[in-house]
C-alpha cells in the first residue's frame, strides 16, 4: 500500500507503455497556507503549483530543488512554489494591494513570466548547478501550460491534472514513454482514461485507489513512494549572507533607526534579528559569505 497522504507516487502502465506521477498534499498544504492570507484565486493557483514542483520531482531526476515561479504587472507579482529532493516543499504569493489572480492565465498580460528552475549541487557546495527553462502561457490554466511545454520540450505526449480548494492539493501527470514502449493503442486508452478524472474525485481519492479506478485494466505497477511535507530551507547564515552581499554601508544604514535589522522569512514566518553590535563580525574579512539569493530563502 502507499502513502495515502502527503506523499508522492510513480507508476508504471506497461502495455501501454505510460509512466505516471500522483501527489496528494493534506497537512502539508495546511502548512504552506498558514503562513500567510491569501484570497481564493490565489491560494487555488498557489496550491496547484506546489503540487507541480513535486510532481516534476517525481518525473525530471533532482538532487537539489525544482521550483515553479510564475511573475507579472498584474495583481499577481510573484507566486513561487518549491520542492526538494528531499520532498520538502514551500511556497508564497504575493499580490499588489487589494488585488487576486485572474484564473484565466493569459489575462496575466503578455509580461507575464512562467519558469521551471532546477538547482542541483555542483562540485563546489557554495556554487550549484542552475537550470531554467521558460513556459509559455498561451493557455488558460496551469496544467495545460505545463502539458503544452512537456509536449514540446520533450516531444512526448503528456496529460497533467492539478486541483486545490482550502483544505488538499493534488495532481496526476501521465506521459508516453520514449521509443516504442507499449503497443498502438496505449497512450490512446491512458488518455481517454484520463480524461474521465475530474478534479474534485483528484482531490478527494487516495492514490490506490485513484489509480486501480483509473487504470485497472492497465494493471498498475507501483514504482514507489515517498512522504511530502513542509519546510523551509531558511536559516541565520543564510540571512546573514543576504546582508553580506548588499554590503556593510547599507546594512548599517538600515539598522541605525532600531539599532538592529530585523528580518522576517516570508516562507514560514522565522524572525532574524540583527543588532548593530553584531555588524563587525559579521562583515569582518574572517567572514565567507554564503551566496546570496535574490531574495530571502
Amino acid at each position: 500500500m502507499t502513502a495515502q497522504t502527503d506523499s508522492l507516487v510513480r507508476f508504471l502502465l506497461p502495455d501501454a507503455g505510460v509512466r505516471g506521477v500522483h501527489v496528494h498534499l493534506d497537512a502539508t498544504w495546511q502548512d504552506i497556507l498558514s503562513h500567510a492570507s491569501y484570497p481564493p484565486a490565489a491560494a487555488e493557483l498557489l496550491g496547484e503549483a506546489s503540487v507541480a514542483s513535486a510532481l516534476f520531482t517525481g518525473h525530471t531526476k533532482v538532487d537539489g530543488r525544482l521550483s515553479i515561479q510564475l511573475r507579472s504587472a498584474t495583481a499577481l507579482r510573484t507566486l513561487f512554489a518549491e520542492c526538494t529532493a528531499a520532498g520538502t516543499l514551500r511556497g508564497i504569493v504575493q499580490l499588489s494591494d487589494d488585488g487576486d489572480v485572474p484564473r484565466d492565465l493569459t489575462q496575466l498580460g503578455d509580461d507575464a513570466l512562467l519558469a521551471i528552475s532546477i538547482e542541483n549541487p555542483g562540485l563546489d557546495p557554495r556554487e550549484p548547478q542552475r537550470y531554467q527553462s521558460l513556459v509559455g502561457l498561451g493557455a488558460a490554466s496551469l496544467d495545460e501550460a505545463f502539458e503544452d511545454y512537456f509536449r514540446q520540450s520533450e516531444q512526448l505526449p503528456t496529460r497533467l491534472l492539478l486541483a486545490a480548494d482550502g483544505i488538499r492539493a493534488a495532481g496526476l501527470l501521465l506521459q508516453k514513454l520514449p521509443g516504442d514502449e507499449g503497443d498502438v493503442d496505449g497512450w490512446t486508452r491512458a488518455s481517454a482514461l484520463f480524461e474521465t478524472l475530474g478534479k474534485q474525485e483528484l482531490l478527494d481519492v487516495d492514490a490506490d485507489t485513484l489509480l486501480l479506478r483509473l487504470f485497472h485494466e492497465e494493471e498498475p505497477q507501483l514504482l514507489g513512494a515517498r512522504p511530502l511535507r513542509f519546510a523551509c530551507s531558511c536559516s541565520r547564515e543564510r540571512v546573514g549572507g543576504m546582508l553580506q552581499s548588499l554590503g556593510e554601508e547599507e546594512a548599517r544604514a538600515a539598522a541605525e533607526p532600531t539599532g538592529a535589522v530585523e528580518i522576517r522569512c516570508e516562507f514560514c514566518g522565522q524572525e532574524y534579528h540583527f543588532p548593530l553590535t553584531e555588524f563587525d563580525i559579521l562583515f569582518s574579512d574572517a567572514v565567507v559569505a554564503l551566496p546570496s539569493p535574490e531574495r530571502l530563502q
